[in-house]
């Protein structure tokens, strides 16, 4: 079927978890299947409830969501194809579309795209002709099966294609457990309009931004303990700022102990509040655009087990024409490293990037954005995808 107009479905968490993060991931994926012709709806349907920034709280209200919603998506042209459906309420508490077109449009559908996982599938799902999970953070699930774990099970055997940004899978480097299932391997789009280069050779420092801690998700596996939060890889490279003392580090992280900030800061980094600037996503790109370049790192899972995942904020960096050093996942062999965009496995890895980009600044983010052009760009990824899930 590849080349005919198909009508897709984008399930998501958009509105329950309303930052910037979140939802260019969606609004990525969204632009790049419009783009090719389909017809794209993008819909929220489970019993999880949101976060409402106003009240810095999860709530049983669905207002803010179903508000933010046609907000983020009236840019790309989706303003009327949503539904938010807050089961948490009632079977019947729908917005956007109602509850009957919802319903139709899962029987009518040629794919239920469940992109990171983020919907528990029900009835009503599963009278979609094929249903894809689409696994943007890798290796937890995978754990889990490994584990015996029958909800980790049970979700994926609900869905026909599994698809991961896990590029590393399989490979004889590649230590993560892939139990039963077939998974096609697939990378992040980047819709290089609305992430446009952004070249200023007097920006000044070198950013990221995140969560430093996230509790509750760690797993342990053969005796060995996987951290979720990254703040454990963050803390192996305390001496950066100090061992590069020409470039700032400016670390958009959220940060609630207070010993914790003063360790970073003590170290010489510069901490920001990502807070205000995540809840608005035309906002959240200025961090991006005014960086110099990012440094980051990844989850410990994907770092140990190399699963080669690479980051959608990292991506988005790239578009923009940030140089981009990121913790090495095995990501180096399937993307082009050494000018626009680097991988470290070590501090004295970072160093050599650090002064690769300071060496020819505009030179490094003409690198970055090529990457992104090449291998990111929405149309051409999610055309790929098509491919792959066999539509």
């Amino acid at each position: 079927m590849t080349g005919s107009r198909l009508r897709l479905v984008v399930l998501g968490m958009m509105g329950r978890c309303p930052f910037g993060g979140q939802t260019w991931l969606y609004l990525n994926w969204l632009r790049g299947l419009t783009r090719l012709g389909h017809d794209v709806y993008y819909v929220e349907d489970d019993a999880a409830w949101p976060y409402d920034p106003r009240r810095n709280s999860i709530v049983d209200d669905p207002t803010y969501a179903v508000e933010y919603l046609p907000k983020v998506l009236g840019p790309i042209g989706l303003a009327e194809r949503w539904a938010y459906r807050a089961l948490y309420r009632s079977k019947d508490a729908c917005f956007g579309l109602s509850r009957q077109k919802l319903v139709e449009l899962y029987r009518d559908c040629d794919a239920l795209l469940n992109v990171c996982g983020a919907t528990l599938l029900n009835d009503n799902h599963a009278t979609a002709r094929r249903r894809v999970y689409v696994e943007t953070d890798p290796v937890i699930k995978e754990l889990e099966l490994a584990k015996g774990g029958e909800e980790a099970r049970t979700i994926l055997e609900g869905h026909d294609v599994i698809v991961t940004y896990g590029e590393n899978y399989g490979e004889a480097d590649c230590g993560v457990p892939l139990g039963p299932f077939e998974y096609r391997k697939m990378r992040q789009p980047v819709d290089l309009d609305l992430w446009p280069l952004a070249f200023d050779p007097g920006s000044r420092c070198y950013t990221t931004i995140g969560n430093w801690r996230q509790e509750g998700h760690d797993l342990t596996w053969n005796g060995e303990t996987y951290p979720w939060s990254k703040h454990h890889e963050f803390l192996k490279f305390l001496d950066l700022p100090k061992r590069s003392p020409n470039v700032s580090f400016d670390l958009w992280l959220k940060i609630d102990d207070e010993a914790d900030r003063r360790l970073l800061t003590g170290s010489g980094f510069t901490l920001s509040n990502p807070l205000d600037i995540s809840l608005d996503p035309w906002r959240y790109q200025e961090l991006f655009r005014a960086s110099r370049a990012e440094w980051t790192v990844a989850k410990a899972q994907n770092v140990r087990l190399r699963s080669g995942w690479f980051s959608e904020r990292d991506a988005c960096y790239l578009a923009s024409g940030k140089p981009v050093i990121a913790q090495s996942t095995g990501f180096e062999k399937f993307l082009p490293c050494g000018e626009g965009l680097f991988a470290f496995q070590t501090m004295d890895d970072i160093l050599g990037a650090v002064d690769s980009i300071e060496s020819d600044y505009p030179r490094a983010c003409r690198a970055a954005r090529a990457v992104a052009e090449e291998h990111f760009e929405a149309t051409a990824v999610c055309r790929r995808f098509i491919g792959e899930i066999g539509l």
